[in-house]
C-alpha cells in the first residue's frame, strides 16, 4: 500500500500549499483521509491497498480508479482531482452520510432511486460483476486457505443455481453498478444522494443494485417494492430483486470470511466484528431460502405466475423511465 506520507507529499505540490489531514472512520478496505489546507480547501485522499483485490475483495486497483472517474462523469460519483501511484485524491461531497434508518425512511427512496439510475445511465465501467461468479470465487478462496465456511452453507448452493437459472430466463442488458450499497457509500449533500467507494464497481443487472441496498438495510417487502417502483416505475421487477437481495446476504457472507482470513492485520486493526456481520447475513439468506413464498418468487422470475384475471406473464424488465433533465 502507498505510504501516507509520499502521497501527502504529492497532494501538497499539486495544490502548491501546505496540507493536513484527519484519519476518516469509514470503509474496511482501504485507508481515507480528508485533507485541508489553510486557504479552506478540503478534499479526500483514498489510499488504496493491493492486498484487497489480491484477496478478491475488489476489483483491481487500476480499474477502480478508472470506474470512480466514470461514476464522477455520470454526475453521481466524486470528481476525480488528481490520480496518484495506488491513490486518488477526490472531491470532499459535503453532506450527510446515510444510515440504514435513512436508506430505510420513504422520504429518501427517490432521491436514492434517482442516484442509482444516473449512475446506471452514465459511462460503461471497465469491469463486469456477477454475484454468481462472485461466489463462486470467495468460495474457492474459502477452500484453498481453508477459512471458515457456516455449517450448512454449501447444501444451500443448488438453490443458488436455480435462482441463477431463474435470473437467465429473461435478463435485462447490465448498467454500470456500484454492487456494493453498504447505506454508508450514500451521501445526500442537500439537493440530490451522491455515491462513492468504487471498490466492486461493474457492469450489471440493475436489479441487483436495488437488491444489494435492500440487503445493507435489512428492507421487508413493501421497502423493497417502494425501491423497485421508485427505479423502474412499477413492481415488476420487485421478485427479481428480492432474489438479489437473498444472493447479496448470502455471497457477502464469504466476504467476511475472506476478508478475516486472509487480510488479519486489517481485521485486527478494526473495530468490526466479521464473524459476527458474516453470521447476520448468512442467518437472514437462511430465513429468507426457508420462506414458504420462496419458490413464489422464483416463478414470479421466471415469468410463470399469472397475475389475478389471468393476464400474460410479466414482460422482461426493462430499462427505468428516462431521467428528468
Amino acid at each position: 500500500m502507498p505510504d501516507l506520507g509520499s502521497a501527502l507529499e504529492l497532494v501538497t505540490a499539486w495544490a502548491g500549499r501546505p496540507v493536513t489531514h484527519t484519519q476518516i472512520k469509514g470503509g474496511l478496505s482501504h485507508r481515507i483521509v480528508r485533507v485541508d489546507t489553510e486557504a479552506g480547501d478540503r478534499w479526500l485522499l483514498r489510499i488504496l491497498d493491493p492486498r484487497v483485490s489480491a484477496a478478491g475483495l475488489g476489483i483491481p486497483l487500476d480499474m477502480e480508479i478508472v470506474n470512480t472517474v466514470r461514476a464522477a462523469q455520470a454526475g453521481v460519483g466524486a470528481d476525480v482531482l488528481l490520480r496518484l501511484p495506488g491513490a486518488v485524491l477526490l472531491e470532499y461531497i459535503d453532506g450527510v452520510t446515510l444510515d440504514a434508518a435513512a436508506v430505510r425512511d420513504p422520504a429518501m427512496t427517490d432521491g436514492i432511486a434517482q442516484a442509482c439510475r444516473r449512475l446506471h445511465a452514465g459511462p460503461r465501467f471497465a469491469t463486469d460483476f456477477s454475484i454468481f461468479r462472485k461466489l463462486d470465487e470467495l468460495l474457492a478462496l474459502c477452500h484453498a486457505h481453508g477459512l471458515r465456511i457456516p455449517d450448512g452453507y454449501e447444501d444451500r448452493l443448488p438453490t443458488v443455481a436455480e435462482i441463477e437459472a431463474a435470473m437467465d430466463v429473461r435478463r435485462p442488458p447490465t448498467v454500470p453498478c456500484h454492487n456494493d450499497l453498504l447505506p454508508e457509500n450514500f451521501i445526500f449533500d442537500g439537493s440530490a444522494v451522491r455515491i462513492v467507494d468504487y471498490q466492486l464497481s461493474g457492469n450489471n443487472d440493475p436489479a441487483f443494485e436495488l437488491g444489494d441496498i435492500a440487503a445493507e438495510a435489512d428492507y421487508d417487502p413493501e421497502m423493497v417494492r417502494r425501491l423497485t417502483r421508485a427505479y423502474f416505475g412499477d413492481e415488476d421487477p420487485a421478485a427479481r430483486v428480492q432474489l438479489y437481495l437473498i444472493m447479496s446476504n448470502f455471497t457477502w457472507t464469504l466476504w467476511f470470511s475472506v476478508h478475516h482470513g486472509l487480510l488479519t492485520e486489517q481485521a485486527a486493526a478494526a473495530d468490526f466484528d466479521y464473524e459476527a456481520e458474516g453470521a447476520d447475513k448468512f442467518a437472514q439468506a437462511v430465513r429468507d431460502l426457508d420462506d414458504p413464498g420462496f419458490g413464489l418468487i422464483i416463478d414470479d422470475v421466471r415469468g410463470r405466475r399469472r397475475p389475478a384475471g389471468g393476464a400474460p406473464p410479466l414482460p422482461t424488465p426493462t430499462a427505468p423511465p428516462p431521467l428528468a433533465p
